[in-house]
């Protein structure tokens, strides 16, 4: 795989029967439902909101009207989005237990030590790139409670660092990302761990929806600071929840048709291959997917992600690792007055992609695809800031990837 992009467009895109298969599943990211995820997030004593910078500058020298980026890398001071999906499924998880609605709790409730005492031990589990687990691992803390992490082959040893120090136990497998899922799942099981997981399979559906449903806060954030609905909205894969829990609920709560973007790297690229085969079923990748977009490096879809993204997205995009480490560098070096952001690898890989087809006149087909011109209003989400520091700089400064 030489080219630097390769995309394809759904052919499954608002046919009748996956759209009639995805309403019911829009019920869960209402903007009434959504709403009070923001609110459980906002009881957390600490919590601030994240910044949406207007890339105003980039935007007039690429042809486009806005770029909106939304930049987690300041969440909760773990430089990344994940943990909202852990704090979520946990406090979920915890208000369950205890008999109680979520929605008539706190934080800072779930934290009173006569919580723990009612519930006892607990140990939840999950595997990790670094960013979910770190997040499962400061929510599982913060609650009192155990968190073991499991990490997939070649992960980065300060992201490993990075668990260890929010009190979890945490080690990097000899196998890749799937195959560490299937381990942990095996681990919960055998000793009555909760496995806290984004991805869906059959029998295992309540807490990876809670975790899709935490995700939500950043968008709502989002469409609370906008005048106008983005016309264009480009979104890191992975098994594919972040990306399907932001499309459903952008989808309903705006009227105005937006073009959903998915990216992934070529390593990894389980929707690009599933979308060119052009059935309504998905097909997984594997091998040892390694690519410095650590994050998106799965090769199975989930399910309920599947079945929200084949009906919304128009077009998936498979990239080479250049494309992510060229977006770090000039999102890093700002035009004019625009904002500096510090983006990882997988928080700067959906960027990365735009400004190349932008830029390479050889992707003029699929600009023209997007209609992506001077009237589009396009956003993105910097999932990450830089969790494998020695990495970034290597990118960043020493033109790692450069080519």
């Amino acid at each position: 795989m030489n080219d630097k992009l390769m995309w394809v467009q759904n052919k499954q895109f608002q046919l009748p029967g996956n759209i009639k298969q995805v309403v019911p599943l829009l019920e869960n990211f209402t903007l009434d439902q959504v709403s009070c995820v923001e609110r459980f997030h906002r009881t957390y004593g600490q919590f601030e909101e994240t910044p949406l910078r207007r890339l105003d500058a980039l935007a007039r020298y690429v042809g486009v009207n806005q770029i909106l980026v939304k930049d987690e890398s300041f969440r909760f001071g773990l430089n990344a989005f994940k943990v909202l999906g852990g704090v979520y499924a946990l406090g979920q998880y915890v208000a369950k237990a205890l008999g109680k609605n979520i929605d008539d709790l706190s934080f800072e409730e779930l934290k009173l030590p006569g919580v723990k005492k009612h519930l006892g031990e607990l140990t939840f589990i999950s595997t990790t790139d670094g960013n979910h687990g770190r997040g499962v691992a400061w929510a599982a803390r913060e609650l009192g409670f155990k968190a073991r992490i499991y990490m997939p082959a070649g992960s980065a040893e300060e992201r490993l660092q990075n668990i260890i120090n929010e009190g979890a136990y945490a080690e990097i497998t000899s196998m890749n990302y799937d195959d560490t899922v299937r381990y942990t799942s095996k681990l919960a099981s055998e000793n009555g761990w909760v496995i806290v997981q984004d991805t869906m399979w059959e029998g295992y559906e309540e807490i990876p929806l809670w975790i899709m449903q935490g995700y939500t806060t950043l968008v709502k954030e989002v469409v609370d600071h906008l005048e106008e609905a983005p016309t264009h909205v480009f979104l890191q894969a992975g098994v594919g929840s972040f990306a399907s829990a932001i499309v459903a609920f952008l989808k309903q709560y705006y009227e105005k048709d937006i073009t959903f973007v998915l990216v992934e790297p070529h390593v990894a690229n389980c929707y690009y291959e599933s979308f060119n085969q052009g059935t309504s079923e998905f097909v997984t990748v594997g091998g040892a997917m390694q690519t410095i977009m650590a994050g998106l490096a799965c090769g199975e879809p989930s399910p309920i992600a599947w079945d929200i993204l084949k009906g919304y997205t128009r077009v998936s995009i498979s990239c080479a690792e250049e494309v992510a480490a060229t977006a770090m560098r000039v999102l890093g070096n700002p035009l004019g007055q625009d904002a500096k952001i510090i983006a990882g690898e997988s928080g700067a890989a959906p960027f990365g992609c735009f400004y190349e087809l932008m830029t390479d006149f050889r992707y003029a087909e699929l600009k023209e695809t997007l209609q992506l011109d001077k009237m589009s209003r396009v956003l993105f989400v910097n999932t990450e800031g830089d969790t494998d520091i020695k990495n970034y700089r290597d990118i960043v400064w020493h033109g790692k990837y450069a080519k």
